[in-house]
């Protein structure tokens, strides 16, 4: 079955300019725009830290942008 055997792959976690956070596999190049978090391990490892730090979904730019406007 094919996500048994993309689980034993390792991954990195990858985070964009946004900060939107994605999983990439750790023994290939980068995809321009991502830069690795850190964390490195099994699929089910790295999506599990995906889900304790990224905790707003909402992208960097629409954060902002609703930070301005509730300040006005």
């Amino acid at each position: 079955m094919a996500d048994e055997r993309d689980d034993e792959q390792i991954y990195c976690v990858v985070v964009n300019d946004e900060e939107q956070y994605s999983i990439w596999w750790a023994d290939r190049e980068l995809p321009a725009g991502w830069h690795a978090e850190g964390k490195q391990g099994k699929r089910s490892e790295c999506l599990a830290h995906i889900g304790e730090v990224w905790t707003d979904m909402r992208p960097l730019g629409l954060r902002r942008r609703m930070e301005q406007h509730a300040a006005h």
